[in-house]
């Protein structure tokens, strides 16, 4: 019997091929879907980890023939992706809540117990590959499709973490994955992709605030220019990000969007479209990934969103820790909260959160 390797498995077509591609490889597969739901209403039926997850992903198992467990990881979640999802809106910031949940939940949890019982690595359905560097250090690096690349979600992946990680979907096209799945006779060869946030299936995430933390959620407040001229009135920080220009109801006769939020004076900034591009963003709490740290002024290509194509920029260190991006383009609407992500070519040299410009 082959390294034993526990898989991620979601119910979706992707962690499903990597099961089936890692056993074709000869390694001895445990599949497992991680209960990270809080109650049964708030299980997103259609979602990553919802309830028909686990009854997709057991057909899967049983189809490939591999042991197959639900482990319970509501804690985990609750604290580091929900708690935190809370907490940034509250700051007037846009969490990224995959991020928080690959780092802390599906690796740094999953990977402590999966060595628990013995195995050598964990793997995912993501599309990135993980690679050896000459400097020795480990680097997740672009998937073959730029289409679906996932590299910029993991990008807080520790050194630990990618040592023991695979990720064989890297190397496919999403089209290629589905047949894959199809010859394989994999039940969820064409099941569709999820893409609502797992823990709000209906996307109302203000309402999600509201009921997660109703004493402390600030109501209505002024929508403000930028001079500090009132314009209106607004529903609530937690209802507005960086960027939004649908639902804020201002008769301004021209389009105007979020630029700011300011909760210690429960005010939303709004401007023109010109007032959201900037060239220059700080990022902390930065986790460097190709490089064991930036120790001069470097260019690279930066995402400031998931669905960004990419700006080059030069990337500098300062003395409290905090990375300077400069743009060589203006970028728009680099919400704070965030992950500002570099790339050195193909590998993801590192990123942080976006605090501001």
């Amino acid at each position: 019997m082959g390294q034993r390797v526990v898989v991620g498995m979601s119910g979706g077509v992707d962690s499903s091929v990597a099961a089936y591609l890692l056993k074709k490889q000869g390694y001895d597969v445990i599949g497992v879907t991680m209960q990270i739901w809080q109650n049964e209403e708030n299980a997103g039926e259609g979602s990553c980890c919802g309830l028909s997850a686990v009854d997709d992903a057991a057909r899967v198992a049983q189809k490939l023939d591999i042991p197959y467990y639900v482990m319970n990881f509501k804690q985990e979640f609750k604290r580091c992706v929900v708690d935190y999802f809370v907490e940034e809106y509250l700051k007037g910031h846009t969490p990224n809540p995959c991020i928080a949940c690959n780092r802390y939940v599906k690796w740094e949890a999953l990977l402590e117990r999966s060595l628990a019982i013995g195995a050598d690595y964990i793997a995912t359905g993501h599309y990135a590959r993980i690679q050896k560097l000459p400097n020795g250090r480990y680097a997740v690096r672009n998937s073959v499709t730029a289409a679906k690349d996932q590299t910029y979600a993991l990008y807080g992946l520790t050194q630990k973490q990618l040592a023991r990680t695979l990720m064989p979907v890297g190397e496919y096209t999403k089209e290629q994955i589905r047949e894959i799945a199809g010859k394989a006779g994999l039940p969820v060869a064409h099941k569709p992709d999820s893409q609502e946030i797992c823990f709000v299936p209906d996307n109302d995430y203000a309402s999600f605030i509201d009921r997660e933390a109703a004493e402390r959620v600030p109501g209505p407040g002024n929508f403000v220019t930028k001079e500090g001229e009132v314009l209106g009135r607004h529903k609530g920080i937690t209802h507005y990000t960086v960027g939004q220009r649908r639902g804020l109801g201002l008769p301004m006769g021209k389009r105007v969007f979020v630029t700011e939020i300011h909760p210690e004076t429960n005010e939303v900034v709004v401007g023109g479209n010109d007032a959201l591009f900037i060239t220059k963003v700080f990022c902390d709490r930065v986790n460097y990934m190709s490089v064991p740290d930036l120790l001069e002024p470097k260019r690279v290509l930066a995402k400031i969103r998931y669905n960004h194509k990419g700006e080059f920029c030069t990337i500098e260190k300062k003395e409290d820790g905090r990375v300077l991006c400069t743009f060589e383009q203006p970028v728009r609407a680099a919400a704070p909260g965030q992950a500002l992500v570099f790339y050195d070519g193909e590998y993801v040299l590192g990123g942080g959160t976006i605090i501001g410009a």
